[in-house]
């Protein structure tokens, strides 16, 4: 394997020069530059990630770990952070915490020993301990989607709160009056954050959100099959059913379709994260979409600036309702504005 030094005898240069081409400094003459470049290509030179690491401190890698790779939602995050990371010019390594913050703290001890640059992480719960140590221990870190408070942490994330305003609003239009949410888990910060927001939006068409309207569920589609399980079995089922998140939505459904119902004849199923293959289910659900690609390009950019020294600011980006057809609407031919 040809090596720096191999590079430099044939462009005739000196390995300085040689390492300025590969590292861009603006000092070197387009003609050394151009036998440099060239000897590259002839010799199949390829520079020593590792050496090149312990030169400069920095790897050009960053860590994402992420909730859980299982769900559509966080598969598609991760794709559009990495690439954003690759336009400017970071690898990233994955790690899926599975929903457990001790598998979550695993990985980011596992990233931080390979020498990452800096850490995006959607934290598993409220905060362990060991992120809180990485947090002050200075290691360049930027929350996504989920945060944990009280650290201080730059978050990027989507604020769901108007978009379930509308999605009650619009439940209510459609004459649904006893609406259930199931739940993510309370130690997160968007499991607590969206059925607040769903309790408020009911609130201001005065409704209420019965304690048997709330199903606790932890982000996984069996905990959203047994919580509606558990509605149908009321002596006075809700109409709707708001999932929390896409997974549990899915448990939902599988859950009405056991029992020999339909959506939305027999009841309505709405979800939190809109995931592109809810427009194949039939009928097709009705979901608050996250600005995924938008929210994945700002945590990489915010955790790139603290990178390189500077301060960013925390991201909010809005999230908006995605009507289809199974709550009750109108299929598109049949509704009176079209």
């Amino acid at each position: 394997m040809a090596g720096i030094k191999d590079v430099a005898a044939e462009a005739g240069v000196s390995v300085a020069t040689v390492s300025r081409v590969l590292n861009g400094h603006p000092s070197v003459s387009q003609e050394a530059r151009t036998r440099v470049l060239a000897a590259v290509e002839a010799l199949g030179y390829r520079p020593n990630a590792v050496a090149r690491s312990l030169r400069t401190a920095q790897t050009r890698t960053l860590g994402l770990v992420i909730s859980d790779v299982l769900n559509p939602y966080f598969t598609e995050l991760a794709r559009f952070v990495e690439e954003e990371a690759r336009a400017l010019g970071y690898s990233v390594i994955i790690g899926n915490a599975d929903e457990r913050p001790d598998l979550q703290d695993h990985h980011v001890r596992t990233l931080i020993d390979r020498r990452i640059d800096g850490l995006l992480v959607s934290p598993a719960d409220g905060g362990t301990p060991l992120m809180r140590d990485v947090t002050l221990s200075g290691t360049p870190m930027v929350f996504v989607d989920r945060w944990i408070p009280g650290l201080d942490v730059p978050v990027v994330r989507a604020d769901g709160t108007g978009a379930v305003r509308d999605l009650v609003a619009h439940l209510h239009g459609l004459g649904h009056r006893r609406l259930a949410i199931i739940a993510g888990p309370a130690a997160t910060t968007t499991g607590d954050e969206r059925v607040e927001a769903f309790r408020d939006a009911l609130r201001e068409l005065g409704l209420a959100l019965p304690d048997a309207y709330i199903g606790q569920g932890d982000f996984q589609a069996a905990s959203g099959r047994r919580a509606t399980e558990r509605f149908l079995d009321l002596a006075e089922p809700p109409e709707v059913v708001f999932a929390a998140d896409n997974l549990m939505a899915l448990g939902a459904l599988d859950a009405i379709r056991a029992r020999g119902m339909r959506v939305p004849d027999d009841i309505g199923l709405a979800a939190f994260d809109d995931i592109p293959w809810f427009v194949h289910t039939d009928p097709p659900i009705t979901a608050i979409a996250q600005p995924t690609a938008e929210l994945a390009r700002a945590a990489v950019r915010a955790l790139a600036d603290r990178i390189e020294g500077r301060t960013p600011q925390s991201v909010t980006l809005p999230a908006r309702l995605v009507v289809r057809r199974s709550c009750g609407e109108a299929a598109p031919n049949e509704r009176s504005d079209r």
